[in-house]
């Protein structure tokens, strides 16, 4: 279970977690053909340790999105989302250019911000309209 955050502190969270995602797959952009790529593509070009590096903030990102509230279900496709970077980046020149257009982080806070959003996601009410018993400010008759 986890603990109840503030909204404040949740609002940090996510800043704090775009930054990073915006480093690591982002944060360059090639002039002539507008590629964008960010750290993540630069360290994996380190043979068997860049991967490793860059999935150190992945796993961050799963577990700070399991504290802001995120539901069960989606953390494994976070999880897949790194996995897939790390083991597929790791392969010589293939993972190089893979790494160039699969921005995991990114695909990551997409899923975040997507939880927040929803209706009964974190720090959220559930989206229960008025009428039907339990919903705040419903009308029960009796």
């Amino acid at each position: 279970m986890t603990r109840s955050i503030s909204r404040t502190d949740r609002q940090n969270r996510l800043d704090r977690l775009d930054r990073i995602a915006s480093r690591l797959d982002t944060r360059f952009r090639i002039p002539v053909i507008g590629v964008r790529f960010g750290w993540d593509s630069v360290i994996g070009l380190i043979p068997g340790l860049g991967d490793l590096v860059t999935a150190v903030p992945g796993i961050f990102m799963i577990y700070e999105g399991a504290q802001i509230g995120v539901r069960r279900r989606v953390l494994p496709r976070m999880g897949l989302n790194t996995a897939l970077d790390f083991f597929i980046g790791g392969v010589p020149v293939v993972g190089d250019v893979f790494d160039l257009f699969f921005k995991s982080h990114k695909l990551n806070m997409a899923l975040i911000r997507a939880e927040v959003a929803r209706p009964g996601g974190p720090g959220r009410r559930p989206h229960n309209p008025a009428g039907f018993p339990g919903s705040r400010g419903a009308v029960h008759r009796s």
